[in-house]
């Protein structure tokens, strides 16, 4: 990737973090990723302590966001990112183990760019993260407004 992004990974299980960097970069992907084990830790990240989003002013983010975190939603992440003024523009790949259809479609709804259904098999689950480490390797990504 010629693009100095940033990815946050907002992941709550330890092993599928693992997992995901880990296959990441074998897909060539040597960008930074910031992993982020909750949804406080998530928006502190991403909004800084003002709220605003403009910590990451000038920085290329894409963010790796699961659903099922342990202290809120990861709906709620997603639509706070999508109505952020600053950080809309930042690409969203939804990462999680749920495939439920209206599920699915709420997060498009609300402006994620991919979803991705983590599958339970590990040999899947690794070849689906290098999947996308490929796609993450050519696409551009809008610096923080």
């Amino acid at each position: 990737m010629t693009q100095q992004i940033t990815i946050a990974m907002v992941e709550d299980d330890e092993g599928h973090a693992r997992l995901i960097e880990k296959n990441l970069r074998r897909a060539g992907v040597h960008n930074e990723i910031v992993p982020l084990a909750d949804g406080a830790s998530a928006i502190a990240f991403l909004f800084g302590s003002d709220g605003t989003g403009l910590v990451n002013k000038g920085r290329p983010l894409l963010v790796l966001l699961d659903l099922n975190l342990p202290d809120m939603s990861g709906i709620d992440i997603l639509k706070r990112l999508k109505e952020n003024v600053h950080l809309r523009a930042s690409p969203v790949v939804v990462l999680t183990t749920t495939d439920d259809k209206s599920e699915i479609q709420r997060c498009y709804d609300l402006g994620c760019n991919v979803y991705v259904t983590k599958p339970v098999d590990y040999e899947k689950f690794a070849n689906a993260i290098q999947q996308l480490g490929l796609f993450v390797y050519v696409m551009q990504v809008p610096e923080v407004a």
